[in-house]
């Protein structure tokens, strides 16, 4: 393969070779979400999309999409060429290579990659990849999250380790048959698949035009621009803080019914050390992996992205740095630390299906850490997510839906926590009720803010929210969760958020049931309704601090009792709904 050096390049070819690129990675994510059959890729946009260069560097990704699944696709690539070299085989041109395998880059196994090799000349270049969340990916159970009992990786689903479905633009039948075979919804699935490769094949035509338009070196060297612009912009954002180590322990619920004490209360333990424009995030402490539960994260696919991203967000405020594009520049100055055998760091075969939540832990722990030096760029503790997993059989076939209940962010520094949102590294959109109940036999009985229950602070921590669903047929679900045992933290004063919580109320029965935040394939019967209710963020700096106006529009909205108002802010709102502000100021002073 023949290596094109890079040649001095002015900046304005820079720019405008660089939002060429962009608008590849943005066609590729509308035109896959346009042609998709599911509503977790449709309407969640669950899916990422990426160029990447010769030498596994991310150019460009899809910005409607979820950082949890564009970030990765460098490692997608790394780990299908990892494979390829140990398998003595090659790229050619036409070739589509299918790849989850969560031990080689991707995120876990139902985000299945193609990755589109890209020639130009005769020589390959790079590669268009997209990746998306599958509804159903052949595991034990249907869905394709909530598996939450897979003891091991096998049991997590089909395993697709750098796979050719074409070679040389020729159809591999008897993979796809084996798909169609093994898959319970197959048609939805299978079509999402085609969907993203019909995407991946636009990205490689795309690259190919702006590479002939402006000729393939003048492209290498916009891009190394643009990686040695990004890898400065954050050297210069970490040499601002000053030397030293910064550590903070955060805990997952994991297992909370279960007997083994080595399953729940699991510690995320991160230490920041920043030297000059270097920085090492270290995650020695980190409690050892749950070898037969998928709680365990890929280090290369959900760690370092969980990392990656909360830097970028903290250290590179957009609304400051403005927009750019995640590349592979951005993450040189960072190393990462984490013992081989842990939650951060498993082990093959342990599983890790379930590590969505996980790598909310990762983030926000490492967020908590980085608060001691930066207290105005980081928010209090974030709520976590519920992630549900509704299925049935209509006939001979089954029906999967994967729903994400957002969580919420704690308070920040001049603003209050944002309410009700997919958190951190995430990023995934709520799926309209329409939508829900014009697809499946499933009616969505309540969805709203929960009532009086958020963190109080000088900026009060967001709202989680609670939703109800009835199934009007019968089948199953099964959740992926966390955040029922262990608060949001406070920050600077502010309190801790709430809990989540999970329920179900069979038809009939007086009382609902409890249910812990993980739960494994679950039948209901038609009438059956489950509630979910999201975690509250933590508050934000001393409560009698807030502005007693801000404090009367909350309990006005119905956020806060009026007792809350005068317990929790030393606001006193009176009969006619009005700020008492002689009185307010009295009983502030008499408690500070």
């Amino acid at each position: 393969m023949t290596q094109v050096k890079s040649k001095k390049i002015d900046p304005i070819t820079v720019q405008v070779v660089l939002g060429a690129l962009d608008n590849v990675a943005v066609e590729m994510g509308h035109k896959l979400a346009r042609m998709a059959y599911s509503s977790i890729i449709r309407e969640s946009e669950d899916f990422g999309c990426a160029l990447v260069d010769i030498r596994g560097q991310q150019l460009c990704e899809s910005s409607h999409s979820t950082p949890l699944q564009s970030g990765p696709i460098p490692g997608y690539v790394k780990g299908i060429r990892q494979i390829m070299e140990e398998r003595d085989d090659t790229f050619y041109p036409g070739d589509v290579i299918m790849h989850n395998s969560p031990y080689h880059g991707a995120s876990h196994g139902p985000d299945v990659g193609f990755c589109i090799p890209v020639f130009y000349k005769d020589e390959l270049v790079g590669f268009s990849v997209t990746t998306a969340h599958h509804l159903d990916i052949g595991a034990s159970t249907p869905g394709s999250c909530g598996i939450v009992d897979a003891v091991d990786a096998y049991a997590e689903g089909l395993q697709f380790k750098s796979i050719k479905v074409y070679e040389k633009g020729v159809k591999n039948r008897y993979i796809w048959d084996m798909l169609k075979d093994n898959i319970r919804a197959p048609k939805l699935v299978v079509g999402d698949m085609e969907a993203q490769i019909a995407a991946a094949k636009i990205g490689v035509q795309r690259y190919v035009e702006i590479i002939e338009k402006f000729g393939l070196d003048t492209v290498i060297s916009a891009s190394e621009e643009l990686m040695n612009y990004s890898e400065k912009m954050m050297r210069d954002a970490i040499m601002k803080l000053p030397d030293g180590e910064y550590s903070a322990e955060g805990f997952l619920d994991g297992y909370l019914d279960s007997n083994d004490p080595a399953k729940k209360d699991l510690k995320i333990a991160v230490t920041v050390k920043v030297s000059g424009s270097d920085m090492t995030v270290d995650l020695t402490g980190t409690d050892p992996q749950v070898t037969d539960r998928p709680v365990n994260m890929p280090l290369m696919g959900t760690v370092d992205i969980a990392i990656y991203l909360t830097l970028r967000s903290i250290l590179l405020d957009s609304t400051i740095y403005g927009s750019f594009s995640q590349n592979s520049g951005l993450i040189r100055p960072i190393n990462i630390i984490a013992p081989e055998g842990t939650l951060c760091n498993p082990t093959f075969p342990a599983p890790t299906i379930a590590r969505f939540n996980s790598g909310n832990i990762v983030a926000d722990t490492l967020m908590k850490a980085l608060a001691q030096v930066v207290p105005h760029q980081v928010s209090a503790g974030v709520g976590n997510l519920q992630v549900v997993a509704f299925s049935g059989k209509k006939d001979d076939n089954y029906w999967v839906y994967m729903d994400i209940m957002e969580g919420s962010y704690g308070g920040r520094f001049g603003k209050d926590g944002m309410d009700s949102v997919d958190t951190l590294y995430a990023n995934t959109r709520n799926n309209p009720i329409e939508d829900i109940e014009s697809h499946y036999p499933l009616r969505v009985e309540r969805y709203e803010l929960k009532d009086n229950e958020c963190a109080p602070g000088k900026w009060r921590g967001g709202i989680g929210s609670i939703r109800e669903i009835s199934f009007l047929d019968d089948g199953s679900f099964s959740v992926e969760a966390d955040g029922h045992k262990f608060a949001p933290w406070g920050f600077d004063g502010g309190k801790t958020g709430s809990v989540g919580s999970l329920s179900i109320q069979e038809r009939g029965a007086s009382e609902p049931i409890k249910l812990p935040s993980k739960l494994p394939n679950r039948v209901v019967k038609t009438g059956d309704r489950i509630q979910l209710a999201g975690p509250g963020g933590g508050g934000y700096g001393n409560a009698f601090e807030r502005d007693p106006d801000k404090v009367l529009s909350d309990y006005l909205d119905g956020f806060i009792l009026k007792e809350k108002a005068l317990q929790d802010y030393g606001v006193v709102i009176n009969d006619g709904d009005e700020v008492d502000y002689e009185r307010t100021t009295e009983r502030r002073n008499s408690k500070g």
